[in-house]
């Protein structure tokens, strides 16, 4: 879970972004502008995706009056982004939407509440039914149209809203409508690239999110130098199958090499990639583009083929570690992270032995693992020969320990070495400051925050349980003095 707070936008520049808003939505519009500021809470489920998406929802709703608060008690309105993809998904939103409804009740009625996301485009109609607290139901593709409903919400009680999986009209309507980003910090995700196509058995995406799109390079570009010009410094694409990204320019490395010219944006990551769609010139791209990091995640879900296929995966354990070796080939200090589901139906001792042995042989840096979990209307939901929840359990312990010994000897193989750090906050104690290294790992120092936004190099000297530490070269450090 993530939330997300921030401060009201005041100012001529943004009363003109509200007005443009207003006149969209008419006489509606109308009585929201006259109202008093408002308070927003957005509560965010899940992937980066949703994160994003939040944050967009704060952008619309900004020039309506609303400024993000960090609590749901007294707001206005408050939003649950939730995603699908993980067990009892519905019902941990039914538990937050009762707790709401007590709150809702304490004002009277004035607080709305909105629930966004993948389960609201799955479970739309239930959650109307079941909740009748809820006063909005938006799918993840329609949040842009948010502005209209709140307005009508004051009207009417209860509007479900229905994604047609039209994402460019998400993001025209966002482009067209003034919304402009704003971010706190040096690094910040952006949306390339949404659905997915490859309908893997156990995945509910292609259902919530729809079929691949791909956003404009235009769009994007335009997005990534407004955010570098509030200073950002790295940028994450984010996509459901993100390298599968096309555009007028062409694929996710021609992007990239656009992104690598914009001034001030020093570092390129991208999330989450399929191997079947991991080119040739995306692979050369790690060896080629300075501003692309050494770090990919890469989602495999099992090392057995007989698994691989039921899961509709498109590759086997050979092709994908031999993929591995071609990327490596191009940036030998690359760091990989990857996706694993234990458990999966029919999955035999033997199947889960195999799932080690490529964890071994991919040598992974980072990993994220699960149990599998049936997904209503997916085709693995109904497949005989489910595995007993503690034979999942017990695999799922195995193969965590397997994985944080492969993350703890990388981290520890940068012992000694001198990293460039992205410095991008203060740290818990006095004098220290924090950031991240290439790949992706959190790194700790002392230094002054004035700091924060550049990229340092940073030697480590120790290596913690969940992040590195070490200290500023001397001569950065009296460079920096002496500027």
């Amino acid at each position: 879970m993530t939330r997300i707070s921030s401060e009201v936008e005041t100012g001529s520049r943004e009363e003109m972004r509200a007005q443009k808003d207003l006149e969209r939505i008419g006489a509606l519009g109308e009585e929201v502008k006259a109202a008093p500021p408002r308070r927003l809470y957005i509560k965010t489920y899940g992937c980066q995706m949703n994160v994003y998406d939040s944050e967009r929802m704060a952008d619309v709703l900004r020039p309506l009056g609303y400024g993000l608060t960090d609590s749901p008690e007294g707001a206005d309105l408050v939003v649950l982004n939730t995603c699908h993809i993980r067990e009892r998904a519905t019902e941990k939103v039914f538990s937050e939407l009762g707790k709401l409804k007590a709150m809702k009740a304490e004002t009277g009625g004035r607080m709305k509440i909105a629930v966004a996301g993948c389960v609201a485009q799955a479970e739309g109609a239930e959650i109307m039914r079941r909740q009748p607290a809820v006063d909005l139901v938006v799918g993840p593709q329609a949040y842009h149209q948010l502005p209209e409903l709140i307005a009508r919400a004051h009207r009417a009680d209860g509007e479900a809203l229905s994604a047609d999986f039209a994402p460019e009209a998400k993001f025209d309507a966002l482009s067209a409508g003034g919304a402009e980003r704003q971010v706190n910090g040096v690094t910040a995700f952006l949306t390339v690239q949404e659905g997915c196509d490859k309908f893997c058995s156990f995945c509910v995406v292609p259902y919530t999110r729809g079929p691949e799109w791909s956003r404009p390079a235009a769009a994007i570009l335009a997005e990534a130098q407004a955010l570098a010009d509030q200073g950002v410094r790295e940028v994450t694409l984010l996509g459901q199958n993100v390298n599968a990204y096309a555009s007028e320019i062409g694929g996710l490395a021609d992007l990239a090499r656009a992104l690598s010219r914009i001034d001030g944006l020093d570092r390129i990551r991208y999330t989450t990639s399929h191997p079947s769609d991991m080119r040739d010139d995306l692979i050369a791209a790690h060896g080629e583009i300075e501003a692309l990091m050494p770090y990919l995640h890469l989602p495999v879900q099992s090392g057995s083929d007989r698994i691989l296929k039921a899961m509709n995966r498109g590759h086997t354990g050979d092709s994908y570690l031999a993929l591995v070796g071609r990327i490596r080939a191009q940036r030998p200090d690359l760091a990989l992270s990857g996706d694993f589901i234990v458990g999966f139906p029919g999955e035999s001792d033997a199947d889960f032995e195999a799932t080690l042995a490529l964890v071994e042989a991919a040598n992974y840096a980072s990993a994220f693992t699960f149990k599998y979990s049936r997904r209503p209307g997916t085709p693995a939901a109904a497949m005989s020969s489910q595995v007993d929840e503690a034979v999942k359990a017990e695999r799922l312990a195995r193969l965590n320990a397997l994985i944080e010994a492969l993350r703890q000897a990388f981290n520890a193989a940068q012992v000694g070495r001198t990293l460039n750090v992205l410095i991008e906050r203060k740290g818990r104690h006095a004098g220290q400051i924090g950031g991240r290294s290439p790949y992706l790992q959190a790194v700790h120092l002392d230094g002054d925050e004035r700091l924060i936004g550049r990229i340092v190099p940073v030697r480590i000297d120790k290596l913690g349980p969940n992040a590195l530490s070490g200290a500023l070269e001397p001569d950065r450090s009296k460079s920096f003095e002496a500027a």
